[in-house]
Parts: C-alpha cells; sequence; structure tokens
C-alpha cells in the first residue's frame, strides 16, 4: 500500500519552508537582490519535490497476518517488521492545513518505548482510520473469533460512548486551566536584563517601583492563565472517549485533531487529580499512565488525558470501568508529622526573609523586606493540610495513594503492575523516624519521580506496608501466571468443538509418576501377578513386532510430518500444536506369525494406554 499523492507537494514544502523564508529576508537586505533568493529557493523546491516522488515511490506498508512491514528510504532503505501484539497505540493527527488537503499521519507506538516506532507520512483520513481499525483488531485476543459480516470480512468490536465533554465542561477546562512556563520568559522580557524592554521601564521612586512590580505580577499571572485557557480550549475541544473491545479509543483537538486508542491491558497507573477549584466546584480530571509513549501530550510521557474534566462521582466511575477498585479509606501519616512541614515552611520564609533583607541593604533602600512574615500565619493551616491530603489504602487487587493539596492526586496501581517497592528515607525522616515507600511501575512516570508513594509514615508502618505489597505483588503475579499457563494442547483444527480421536484402545486410570530420581517406576500389572523385581515378563507381548521395532500409527492424526510442526501463535508465547512427534499410536503389523520377546527389549506397558505413553513423553520433555 502507498501514501497519498497529495503527500507529496505538502512534504516538499515541510521540508524547505524555513529555507525559503530565511533566503527572502538574506536577499532583501543584500544587493544582490531577490531574483536570487527567488531562483535559489526554486532550486531547493524542484530538488524537495523530486526526493518526495521518489520518497512515495519506494514507500511501503503491508498488513501480513502477524506484522505490519514498512519499507522506506531513498538512498538509504528500512524495513521494519512490527508485531501487532507490540503495538500499543495506532494515533491519528491531523492539523488544520493537513484537514484543508485530505491527508493525516500515522504513528505506531510501542510498549516501552520513548519514541515513535512506526510513521506513516501522509494517508488519507479514510485509510488512516482503517489502518488504526484493521491493526487494533488484529492485535485483539478476540480477533480469532470475531464475527464477519455479509461479505466475510471479521468485524471489530462494538465501540461503546464512555465520555463526551459539553460546553460547560469545555469553559471549565479552559477556565481552571493556568500555565505557568511562561511567567518565566515574561519576567525575564519585563525585568530590565533584556535591552529592547529595559527603556520602558520607570526612573521613579522605590515605592513606585514596587507597585510597577506588583502590576506587572498580576498581568504575569493573568497572562498565563489566558494562556493556559486558549491551549486547554484547543487541546480538548470536541473530545470523546469510548470503549471498544480492551481498548479506550478517544478524539480531541481543534487545530491539530488527534484520534488514538489506550489499551487497558497496557495500563499502568490511574491518576484522579484536582486543585482548590475544582473541589469546590465537585470536578476532578482522569489521566492513565501506559508503559509507552504518547503522542500529541508535550512533556508528559506515557500519560494520556482519558477524561479532561468532568464531575468527581464520574470520573471515579470511568476510573473503576478501567480497573475496579473499591471505595477508599486512606490512612493518614502520624499527626506529628505536621511539626515536620511547620517547620520546613518556616524555614523557607526564613530563607526568603534574608533574601529580601540583603536586597534592602545592598540595592534598594526601604524596601518592606520584614513582609515576608507576615506568612508565618499561614504556615499551621498549611502544615495540617499537607497532612490532611496525604494517605494510602490497601485494597482487594490496587494500591491507592493520595498526595498534595493545591494539585492534589490520587494513583490507583494494580497490584501485579509493580515493578519494584522501594523503601527510602532521607536524613531528614530518619531524625523524625518515618519513611516513604514508594510502588515503582513500568511507567515512564517513574523517570521523573510521579510514581504512587506512601509519605512520611512511621517506620514500624512503612516496613509493613513494603512487605505486604511485595507479598501481595508475588500473589498477583503468580495467579496471573496460573491463568497464563492454563491451556489446552489441540490436535486437528484449532477452534474446532470436535475432540481429538481417541489414541489407543484404552484408557488408563491413573498417569505414571517419576520418582525423585527422575526414573519412572514399573506400573503394576493388573491382575498383580508382576514382579516387582525389575525381571523381565514370563509372558512375550502379543502385538510386539518380529524384528523388535515400535512403529507408529500415522493414520490416527491429521498431521503432516513433512512439514515443520505448526506453532500457535497466543501473543505472549508460543506452543506447538502436536507437542510430540511420537503422539500416535502403535499399529502392531497383521500376521507377524509367532512372537517373541527378546531379553534386552522393555516391556511394554500392560494397559496398552498409548494416552499414558503421550504423558510418559510430556513429562520426559
Amino acid at each position: 500500500m502507498k501514501l497519498a499523492p497529495q503527500s507529496i507537494p505538502y512534504r516538499a514544502l515541510q521540508r524547505v519552508l524555513g529555507i525559503v523564508i530565511l533566503l527572502f529576508f538574506l536577499a532583501s537586505a543584500n544587493e544582490w537582490g531577490v531574483l536570487v533568493g527567488g531562483a535559489v529557493a526554486l532550486a531547493l523546491v524542484l530538488v524537495s519535490v523530486g526526493y518526495e516522488v521518489a520518497y512515495y515511490r519506494r514507500f511501503e506498508y503491508e498488513l501480513t497476518e502477524d506484522t505490519l512491514d514498512i519499507s522506506s528510504g531513498v538512498i538509504s532503505r528500512r524495513e521494519r517488521e512490527i508485531p501487532y501484539r507490540r503495538i500499543q497505540n495506532v494515533d491519528i493527527s491531523r492539523s488544520v492545513i493537513q484537514r484543508a488537503i485530505g491527508v493525516a499521519a500515522v504513528d505506531l507506538e510501542t510498549a516501552g518505548g520513548s519514541s515513535t516506532e512506526g510513521s506513516i507520512r501522509f494517508v488519507t483520513p479514510e485509510e488512516a482510520t482503517r489502518l488504526q481499525r484493521e491493526v487494533q483488531r488484529r492485535k485483539s485476543a478476540a480477533s480469532t473469533s470475531a464475527d464477519t459480516d455479509e461479505n466475510g470480512d471479521p468485524v471489530g468490536p462494538t465501540e461503546e460512548d464512555l465520555f463526551a465533554i459539553s460546553p460547560r465542561e469545555l469553559a471549565l477546562v479552559g477556565a481552571l486551566s493556568f500555565d505557568g512556563r511562561l511567567i518565566g520568559l515574561l519576567a525575564f522580557l519585563g525585568s530590565g536584563s533584556f535591552p529592547v524592554l529595559s527603556g520602558f521601564l520607570p526612573d521613579a521612586s522605590a515605592a513606585v517601583l514596587t507597585a510597577f512590580a506588583i502590576v506587572a505580577v498580576g498581568v504575569l499571572f493573568l497572562a498565563s492563565w489566558v494562556i493556559g485557557a486558549g491551549l486547554a480550549f484547543s487541546n480538548y475541544y470536541g473530545f470523546r472517549l469510548s470503549r471498544a473491545g480492551d481498548e479506550l479509543r478517544y478524539e480531541r483537538g481543534l487545530f491539530r485533531r488527534y484520534s488514538g486508542s489506550i489499551p487497558t491491558e497496557k495500563v499502568q497507573t490511574l491518576t484522579v487529580s484536582d486543585n482548590p477549584a475544582k473541589r469546590l466546584l465537585g470536578y476532578a480530571s482522569l489521566s492513565i499512565e501506559t508503559a509507552g509513549y504518547a503522542p500529541g501530550q508535550g512533556g508528559d510521557y506515557g500519560s494520556q488525558a482519558a477524561v479532561p474534566i468532568a464531575s468527581t462521582d464520574r470520573v471515579y466511575e470511568l476510573a473503576r470501568e478501567v480497573e475496579s477498585f473499591g471505595d477508599p479509606e486512606f490512612n493518614r501519616p502520624p499527626k506529628r508529622i505536621r511539626w515536620r512541614y511547620v517547620f520546613r515552611y518556616t524555614m523557607v520564609l526564613g530563607v526568603l526573609a534574608g533574601i529580601a533583607f540583603a536586597v534592602d541593604w545592598y540595592v534598594t533602600p526601604d524596601l518592606p523586606w520584614y513582609a515576608v512574615l507576615a506568612l508565618l500565619v499561614a504556615v499551621p493551616p498549611a502544615a495540617h493540610l499537607k497532612w490532611k491530603h496525604r494517605g494510602y489504602w490497601l485494597g482487594e487487587d490496587h494500591l491507592l495513594t493520595r498526595n498534595g493539596f493545591w494539585s492534589r492526586e490520587v494513583k490507583a496501581v494494580p497490584y501485579y503492575r509493580i515493578q519494584n517497592v522501594i523503601d527510602s528515607r532521607t536524613v531528614f525522616q530518619r531524625r523524625w523516624n518515618v519513611a516513604t515507600i514508594v510502588a515503582d511501575t513500568a511507567g515512564t512516570g517513574s523517570l521523573v519521580g510521579s510514581d504512587a508513594a506512601a509519605i512520611d509514615f512511621d517506620t514500624e508502618e512503612a516496613i509493613a506496608l513494603r512487605d505486604e505489597l511485595r507479598a501481595r505483588l508475588g500473589d498477583a503475579l503468580a495467579d496471573r501466571r496460573a491463568r497464563r499457563t492454563a491451556f489446552e494442547w489441540f490436535e486437528g483444527n484449532i477452534g474446532s468443538d470436535e475432540p481429538a480421536d481417541a489414541i489407543g484402545d484404552e484408557s488408563s486410570d491413573e498417569e505414571p509418576v517419576e520418582d525423585d530420581a527422575g526414573v519412572e517406576p514399573a506400573p503394576d500389572d493388573a491382575d498383580g501377578d508382576e514382579s516387582t523385581t525389575g525381571e523381565p515378563q514370563d509372558d512375550p507381548v502379543d502385538d510386539l513386532p518380529d524384528d523388535g521395532v515400535v512403529r507408529p500409527d500415522f493414520s490416527t492424526t491429521t498431521r503432516d510430518y513433512s512439514q515443520p510442526a505448526e506453532r500457535i501463535d497466543t501473543g505472549e508465547y508460543a506452543v506447538d500444536q502436536f507437542p510430540s512427534d511420537t503422539d500416535v499410536a502403535h499399529r502392531p503389523q497383521e500376521n507377524s506369525g509367532d512372537e517373541s520377546a527378546t531379553d534386552d527389549s522393555e516391556p511394554e506397558d500392560p494397559s496398552g494406554d498409548a494416552s499414558s505413553e503421550a504423558s510418559d513423553d510430556e513429562s520426559g520433555r
């Protein structure tokens, strides 16, 4: 399959647009004029178009039975085979220009990847949607038993709408959003260090400068709020969340439209977040952390917003759609830890007051440096609120932690997703006899220290929590391994309800059991006449051939032994459809005459059960 033809001029202009604009400014500022610059720009555009035509002709992708194959490259060829079971997200993005010319970008993310594993730029929106749905269907475990339409084509899982943002909720997202990333830049531009804006600063007294600084800070916060509201509005415009089988699908974006999926089996952590304003209005947000990279999420690697804002009850209801946890009752840290927070905040205010005093002494006289100390009255309430909004809860299958007041986060982690349980104690924590327990997961949030953590608990309680988490982690992993390894051998067509043909005339009641040395004991005779001394039987075996060679009967199995063994790809492991070449019935030669057993031949199982022989072969393997 090929790319969209209209992607050729778009990619060509996208590649050289910056250089063309730079040449325009250089040409207008020099004597050689616009004509030479235009000629050079035209030559660059033609070269870029030629390269993109070659790229278009040599780019191919194909959906095979097990992998998505991508071949690309003009000078250096690159061929990739991405197994469906490793694909975590298939995301579609379309900017305003891309929507105008009718193309879309497709990005494929794999588990644990820090960047895009495969990119297809660009295809038509219809092809992008078809590719996304087809990959999701093929990598789904239920695809082998999916229904078919009237043409015999497989039909994907039914899509169920879970959440769609309303205009009121979208307005709240913008009103409650605040982007502080530009405050530092704006403060630098207006501080006087920037030469262009330094002339706008008034030359007045300290009181006027203080009033000007207060107004400037207010303007900075207002500008940051407006910018944050605009970004939130454009990011979550038309947000929609739905469930299709084992995946959550979302769509969002005003200027750049995103469409992607969140596989539930890759979920590492659920995070319900809020702030004082959201709590006052009864709203919260839900984000899902996976093991891969989330395109279009800025710096939030592996974290995808499942619900940007909704009522708190609705958010917890949607969270339980992904991971079914109960109603948490959080255990708080000891009350004495509030004094630690009081001392910490007091020390911070003391440092700020010292800095203000130094500025007043050396730079600007008559600066009210002591005004910072007025915040000491807010230290006890702040320490109490910090203590109040911390805690943990051990559910039946999940660990829940809660931290933060201004930006409170409740994290839910399944026990089987925990990679490591970390017991950490700083120098100050050791003085207070407290510790922090961190549940480390495979999500990339662990790289920035945003794992679920129970902070500032008594050392004895922290040790007990650490041991309990490790025990529950072991139990959860053992339970999942037991469920995964419980499979059945099939002979014949997979998915057929017909039982496999019997491989013997009789069935034994018990399977042979090996002793500790790995030697199988000789089976007892049904009549109790067989000797247990290890000597061969006196009675010859009736169905033993004259030459003493046991020949298998291939007529009882459908396997073609001239071909390699067929393997069943389950996504986690591959198993042989036929576990052994010897799992076939023994067919004695007819009219073989008188048969006799040699002294060095092994006695045959008196029960004549071939299925026991198969069990012996399995245990021997």
